[in-house]
């Protein structure tokens, strides 16, 4: 059975990562159907993924929550596998609204895994955070490390994990690959779409871009007291078209391993970064000598929640996934100024 005739469900497909993640499981022959609320995400990014990849994208505005439309889709279609990056995102929201996010993320996610059950549809891909380890122990961060969250958001990320590990448990047909993400920055090189936060991001690139566009006076880096190579905060940045390709590659895997009819993988947990770290004004340096452009920053104290370094180990990804990061940080900071500086204001006209 070739890759033409499986089709997925993206949720959460207009957002940032999956409307990246859209382009490739077109380019690898995927069938999709795309849904998303639209309450964190603008409809004109999948018009653009159309524009680049020359194909109609079949589209459902809807909620997790809403039972009746999701079991009418999966009665409409012959799903192989779901996509799931739905879900709220903002760390500082889910601590001041943490019920929005237990609503939204946990109830919303186990509403799509009984509607999938009901379906005979076993195969998951969940996009999963390296939130979950919490303030990590050791560097680099395997998969086998402790998991603990300092917030709502990442706490509903692990209850999530655990469920997912839980249903495996129970029945065998379920196959679930969790993908751990680092942290995506980048934009597609077309740069017809990325990263498009509302209102003040909450990321580190996308207030540098705008900061060097014009829109934000400077950037604010929290800490110059950590122990690293320069005082600021380290971080595996790894760029949204390698991420979303390690996307295909976990449907890949999930595909070969129905084929091949072995035993089920079951709960399958794999980092998704580039292995080694970044600190804030190495990426602010590498933004500079990338585009010419120059950003104002000023140092503020550390925030609350922040970890000095985080950053993957990521030879699981390529032992089992045949997966590894490409593109580097001159790549990620070219390709998010061609995006920012061709759309100032994001997707708004």
């Amino acid at each position: 059975m070739g890759t033409a005739s499986k089709k997925i469900l993206v949720t959460g497909g207009v957002g940032y990562i999956g409307s990246h993640t859209c382009i490739e499981l077109i380019a690898s022959g995927y069938d999709i159907v795309v849904y998303d609320n639209l309450s964190n995400s603008n409809i004109e990014a999948i018009k653009r993924v159309e524009q680049i990849t020359d194909k109609e994208i079949e589209f459902v505005q809807g909620d997790l929550l809403d039972e009746t439309l999701l079991t009418q889709i999966f009665s409409q279609h012959q799903f192989f596998a779901v996509v799931h990056f739905a879900g709220l995102k903002a760390v500082g929201e889910s601590v001041a609204q943490p019920l929005k996010y237990y609503k939204n993320n946990v109830a919303g996610t186990v509403n799509l895994l009984e509607v999938m059950q009901h379906h005979q549809v076993f195969n998951f891909v969940f996009s999963s955070s390296a939130t979950v380890y919490g303030d990590p122990e050791q560097l680099p961060i395997t998969e086998t490390a402790p998991r603990s969250t300092t917030n709502p958001y990442g706490r509903t990320k692990l209850i999530i994990e655990y469920m997912l590990e839980d249903l495996c448990a129970s029945d065998p047909r379920w196959q679930v690959v969790s993908l751990r993400y680092f942290n995506p920055v980048g934009a597609h090189d077309s740069g017809k779409i990325g990263e498009d936060p509302n209102g003040i991001p909450n990321n580190l690139m996308p207030y540098i871009s705008q900061v060097a566009v014009g829109k934000l006076e400077k950037l604010r880096i929290f800490g110059n007291d950590y122990p690293t190579v320069d005082g600021t905060g380290v971080r595996d940045f790894i760029h949204v078209v390698d991420l979303a390709k390690g996307h295909i590659s976990a449907i890949d895997y999930l595909v070969k391993n129905s084929t091949d009819k072995k035993e089920s993988i079951g709960f399958f947990a794999v980092n998704l970064g580039t292995g080694s770290g970044t600190s804030v004004l190495q990426l602010v340096n590498a933004f500079t000598e990338a585009t010419g452009q120059i950003v104002n920053y000023e140092f503020s104290p550390r925030r609350a929640g922040d970890v000095a370094s985080c950053y993957a180990q990521v030879d699981l990804a390529e032992q089992n996934l045949n997966w590894q990061a490409h593109l580097d940080i001159y790549d990620m900071c070219k390709d998010t100024w061609h995006w920012q500086s061709q759309n100032p204001n994001g997707y708004e006209k």
